[in-house]
């Protein structure tokens, strides 16, 4: 399993961050990366997400709600991940510590992914942060 980290502060109060980062339907909004996001119930969602020339889906099910400090799912179906979001309050505002862990079962696929899988889980954590703060 291949894990991804980014982190980055965004000039606001965890609260006002934590609450725009649990709207998960609105993450569509935040990066150009992600073509739609479904709202299952249940706290569930499809993601459908265009990225190396490839299109990917997997459901996930939000798995611990703790506000403002966490937020965190697992997938249900299609590409198996899990990770979190965690706040911190520092004098600048809100430390946001994105951890995401996957696996793919192919292993030709899995090399690729690899090595495009850092630079894109940035580029959409901080698309998505960028966005967030200038929302607030």
């Amino acid at each position: 399993m291949a894990t991804i980290e980014h982190s980055a502060i965004v000039h606001a109060e965890r609260e006002r961050v934590f609450a725009l980062l649990e709207q998960v339907e609105r993450f569509t909004d935040y990066s150009d990366m992600i073509e739609s996001i479904e709202p299952l119930g249940d706290s569930r969602y499809r993601w459908h997400i265009h990225a190396i020339g490839m299109d990917w889906s997997f459901d996930v099910q939000i798995t611990e709600r703790r506000a403002p400090t966490v937020l965190a799912w697992e997938s249900v179906d299609g590409v198996r991940n899990h990770g979190r979001y965690l706040l911190e309050s520092v004098p600048e505002g809100t430390r946001v510590t994105l951890t995401v862990d996957y696996q793919i079962r192919n292993r030709l696929l899995e090399k690729a992914v690899n090595k495009a899988a850092q630079p894109i889980a940035n580029k959409v954590s901080q698309q998505i942060l960028e966005r967030i703060e200038a929302r607030l």
